[in-house]
Parts: structure tokens; C-alpha cells; sequence
């Protein structure tokens, strides 16, 4: 196994800007308006992914399988922020004012460096996604040590966090549920709306919640959610299209 130095995948946060407390979907005003009863969006979302381009990636891990060292650390490198990003969005800000974003993310690069050979060896799902995995076994870790044994699902019982900059995420699902596109002239409404959208997400089941936080927060494809659940490309187009539908009922219901 690659002996990576700690030292070399030390999250240097500087003013620590992660002590600052993430938005949640609890406590947000609501406002008034109707969602149209059109269409369900099908198409996947418009956002720029938070993963980096996996071409690299797949030399970069062919060059770890050949014993490059320099290349380990330039691929869990090249990963730290999206899965810095993807800590501060799922981790339970109850959790997060105890445990520092950048402790959890210490620890999934050191079990993925740990753990790298063998991924190399047997990849089952593209790498990202493994990583991915990696920083939610961590994350439940972190929530079972200081929430207590958890009655139901530890993924339920964490509420979506959305890292600064994602209020766009919630802003374009907020208008694929609307009948019409936001103008300038109702641009002021947008936060609102945003915040609506994530109260609504916050009240759907699990498997609801799951997949549209993958697609719309996340920001992965329907091939990479399928993938990463392990699913047919058509099923996890199906689920995700329910979890639309039944999102835009709250909502109705709700508001």
C-alpha cells in the first residue's frame, strides 16, 4: 500500500471558514404562489458537477496502480474539494458544530488512501463514487459518535445542508416546479423560493430525499446516481421522476 504523508493531505482551511454554520431546511419562511401541474422535469440538471473531470482521474489512478506515489497524492488532491463540499452539504449541521469539516474530511482521504490498492485492484464503481461512499460511511461514523445510536436511518435523520453557493441548486429546481421561468422582475423572490424548495425536500421520504439531493445538490447524473445506487439507468430515471412529483405535492400541499 501507498504510505501517504498526513502532513501532505491536510486540509489547510485557513480563517476555518467551515465554523461557519451551513443553511438548513428548517426554520424557512414560505411564501405564496402556485406550482403548475405540468410536466415533471426529466432532463438532468444544468449545474456544473462538483466532481473534477474523470479523464485525468483515470490516468492518474494508472499511474497509482503502477506504484506512483506523486500521482496518489495528485488524485486525492485533485478530489479535496468536492469532497469537502460534499461533507459540508451532508453532514447534520447539529453534527457540524462539534466536529470540524475538515477533521472528516482528514480521515476519508487517509481511508482512501488506505483503501486505494484495492480499489485498483477491483474497482466496482467509478472512482468518485467510491470516494463518495468513503465520506458517507464517515459521516454516519461522526453522527452515531455524537448523536447516540440512532432509532431509524442515520442518512434520514440528516438534514440537508447546503454549502455556501448552493442556493443556485435550489433556485433551478424551484423553477423546473414552477409553470413559468423566473423574471428579473421576481429575481428578488428567488432566495425565497430556494429556501421553500428545501423546507418541501426536508418533508419527503428517504428514498425521495436521497435522489434528489444526488441529482439537484450533489449534481450527479442519472448514470452516475444509477450507478452509485446501484441501479438500471431507466429505474433510477423512474425514481427520480416520482421523487419530483411527490416533492411538488408537498409543496402544494404545504404552501
Amino acid at each position: 500500500m501507498t504510505t501517504l504523508d498526513r502532513g501532505a493531505i491536510h486540509d489547510n482551511v485557513g480563517s476555518r471558514s467551515d465554523s461557519q454554520p451551513p443553511i438548513s431546511v428548517h426554520d424557512r419562511s414560505r411564501i405564496p404562489g402556485k406550482l403548475c401541474a405540468g410536466p415533471m422535469p426529466n432532463s438532468p440538471p444544468t449545474n456544473s458537477g462538483i466532481w473534477p473531470d474523470q479523464e485525468p482521474t483515470k490516468i492518474l489512478l494508472a499511474k497509482a496502480g503502477n506504484g506512483d506515489k506523486r500521482a496518489v497524492n495528485e488524485l486525492l488532491e485533485r478530489h479535496r474539494e468536492a469532497v469537502r463540499k460534499l461533507i459540508r452539504m451532508r453532514l447534520d449541521q447539529r453534527i457540524q458544530r462539534r466536529v470540524a469539516v475538515s477533521d472528516v474530511l482528514q480521515d476519508v482521504l487517509v481511508e482512501a488512501n488506505r483503501r486505494l490498492q484495492d480499489y485498483i485492484n477491483n474497482p466496482g464503481m467509478s472512482f468518485h463514487l467510491w470516494l463518495r461512499q468513503i465520506a458517507k460511511d464517515r459521516m454516519i461514523d461522526a453522527f452515531r459518535r455524537h448523536r447516540g445510536s440512532a432509532k431509524r436511518s442515520v442518512d434520514r435523520e440528516q438534514s440537508l445542508t447546503a454549502p455556501r453557493g448552493s442556493d443556485r441548486s435550489s433556485i433551478m429546481l424551484a423553477q423546473r416546479l414552477q409553470d413559468h421561468e423566473m423574471t428579473p422582475a421576481t429575481a428578488a423572490t428567488q432566495k425565497e423560493m430556494a429556501q421553500r424548495v428545501e423546507e418541501a425536500i426536508g418533508k419527503l421520504g428517504e428514498a425521495d430525499y436521497e435522489i434528489i439531493v444526488m441529482r439537484h445538490y450533489e449534481q450527479l447524473s442519472n448514470r452516475e446516481v444509477a450507478e452509485a445506487l446501484n441501479l438500471t439507468e431507466p429505474a433510477a430515471s423512474m425514481r427520480y421522476l416520482r421523487a419530483i412529483k411527490r416533492l411538488r405535492t408537498v409543496m402544494e400541499e404545504d404552501f
